[in-house]
C-alpha cells in the first residue's frame, strides 16, 4: 500500500473494527467473535480489491512507459464496464492521437529535408552559371561579348529572385500566416493585369493569346488569385512553341465560376499528369528553365480559397487547365 491516504484509511478502519468487536465481545462472546470475523473478511476484501486496482494501474503505467519508448500497442479487447476500462480507452485514444501526430511530424521533417534539398539544387544551377560567367567576364575584352555574358548573369539573377520569392510565398502558405481577403472583383480586370507581364514574351515567341470571357465577379483575394493564374499562363507559354496559341475562356454557373486556360503546345506526358502539381517535379516535356513550383503554388493558393484546379493534356496537342471557383452556400 504505497498510497498514504489508502494506508491511513485502512488503519482507521482496522482500529474501528477492533474497537467495535471488543465492545461487542464484552456484551456477548459469540457476537463479538462474529463481529471480529466479519471485520476481518471486510478488511481482507478491501486489501485484495486495492491490490487488484494497483495491479491494473501498474499495467497502465507500464504501457505508458512502453509508449515513451515508441511501442504504441495496447490490447483493449478485454475491456469491461467500469472506471478502469473507461480510463484505459481514453488513454488509448490519446496515445493514438499522439502516434498520428508523431507520424505527421516525421513526415513533415522528411518533406522539409526534401524541400531544402530541392531548393539547394535549384539555386545551385544559376549560381554556378553566374560564377562561370563572372570569371569569363573578368578576362573578356570584347565589349559585345561582355554585354552578352552580363545579360546571361542578369537572367540568372532574375531566376534566383523569382525562385526565392515563390519559395517564401509557399512557406507562408504552409505556415498558415497568409490572411486571404474576400473581396469582389471583375474577372476581366484581373485577367488584364495577369496578361500584362507576358505580352512581350508572347509577341517575341509569336504566340497568339485569345480571350473569350464571360465576365463575372469573383469573391476572393485578387492579388493571390492573380498570382495563381499567372503561374498557369506562364506554364502554358513555356510549353507552347512559335506560332502557337493560348486561349482563355470563362463560364459562369449556379454552382461555380469556371476559368479555362488552354494551349496547343507540346502537352504533358500521361505518366506526368498526376504529378504536375507536386513541388519541384520535372516532367518529360519540362523546359530547361522550369523550376517546378509555379503550378504547386497555384494549387495551394486556389485550394485555400474554395477553388480547385484540374488539368487535361495530350502529348503533341496541348494542355487545358480548368479552375473552378465554387460559390459559397448560405
Amino acid at each position: 500500500m504505497r498510497d498514504k491516504q489508502v494506508k491511513n484509511f485502512l488503519i482507521v478502519m482496522c482500529a474501528l473494527a477492533a474497537a467495535v468487536s471488543t465492545a461487542v465481545f464484552f456484551i456477548n462472546t459469540v457476537c463479538g467473535a462474529l463481529c471480529f470475523a466479519l471485520s476481518a473478511v471486510l478488511v481482507t476484501a478491501f486489501i485484495i480489491n486495492e491490490k487488484e486496482r494497483y495491479a491494473q494501474i501498474q499495467k497502465l503505467n507500464d504501457y505508458l512507459s512502453h509508449v515513451c519508448s515508441g511501442d504504441y500497442s495496447l490490447d483493449i479487447t478485454d475491456n469491461e464496464e467500469g472506471e478502469y476500462s473507461l480510463l484505459k480507452n481514453n488513454i488509448y485514444k490519446v496515445v493514438v492521437m499522439l502516434q498520428a501526430s508523431n507520424e505527421a511530424l516525421k513526415n513533415d521533417k522528411t518533406a522539409l529535408a526534401d524541400f531544402l534539398a530541392d531548393i539547394s539544387h535549384q539555386l545551385k544551377t544559376p549560381l554556378t552559371s553566374i560564377m562561370v560567367m563572372t570569371d569569363i567576364i573578368k578576362d573578356e575584352l570584347n565589349g559585345q561579348r561582355r554585354a552578352e555574358f552580363l545579360e546571361v548573369v542578369q537572367n540568372q539573377l532574375e531566376r534566383i529572385k523569382w525562385l526565392i520569392a515563390t519559395i517564401l510565398k509557399i512557406s507562408r502558405l504552409d505556415a498558415g500566416t497568409v490572411e486571404f481577403s474576400n473581396t469582389s472583383f471583375a474577372l476581366s480586370d484581373m485577367l488584364e493585369e495577369c496578361l500584362k507581364p507576358f505580352l512581350i514574351t508572347a509577341d517575341i515567341k509569336n504566340i497568339k493569346i485569345v480571350t473569350d470571357i464571360q465576365n463575372f465577379n469573383l469573391c476572393a483575394d485578387k492579388n493571390w488569385t492573380a498570382e495563381a493564374v499567372q503561374n498557369i499562363i506562364k506554364n502554358c507559354l513555356e510549353h507552347t512553341g512559335s506560332g502557337g496559341e493560348i486561349k482563355i475562356e470563362s463560364v459562369a454557373s449556379s454552382v461555380y465560376n469556371k476559368l479555362i486556360i488552354s494551349d496547343n503546345g507540346c502537352g504533358i506526358a500521361k505518366k506526368d499528369l498526376p504529378h504536375i502539381f507536386e513541388r519541384f517535379y520535372h516532367g518529360e516535356n519540362s523546359s530547361d528553365d522550369s523550376v517546378g513550383i509555379g503550378l504547386a503554388l497555384s494549387k495551394d493558393i486556389l485550394s485555400k480559397q474554395n477553388a480547385v484546379i484540374e488539368v487535361q493534356s495530350e502529348c503533341g496537342k496541348g494542355t487545358c487547365f480548368t479552375v473552378k471557383f465554387y460559390k459559397s452556400v448560405i
